[in-house]
């Protein structure tokens, strides 16, 4: 495949591959934007580690595959759009209108 906004292979990482058995391996999702979700599409295992629940996905290759973009994108979407923020963070917000654009001048 050919790298795009799609797709991303990056045989230079000294991780590559961090899984085998793909032929199109997609590196765009190296860090899986499901670990932080308990419930995912992939084959994760939940290990005791000492009274610690840790979630293994080292046996999990489908953020890897090309085809699972889509879905991929469609859950990051969901979770963006339906994320609660603290009131903390709620009282430090701007205006939309106050955002500093890209090359503004403080």
């Amino acid at each position: 495949m050919e790298n795009s906004y799609r797709y991303f292979c990056n045989t230079a990482c000294k991780y590559y591959p961090c899984h085998t058995g793909i032929e199109d391996f997609n590196c765009l999702f190296c860090f899986c934007p499901f670990y932080i979700s308990e419930k995912c599409p992939g084959s994760p295992v939940f290990l005791n580690k000492e009274g610690r629940i840790v979630k293994d996905c080292s046996g999990c290759t489908y953020p890897h595959i090309p085809e699972n973009y889509d879905v991929i994108m469609k859950w990051v979407t969901h979770a963006i759009k339906t994320r609660e923020y603290s009131d903390e963070i709620k009282a430090k917000a701007i205006p939309y209108e106050q955002r500093l654009h890209a090359g503004d001048k403080k």
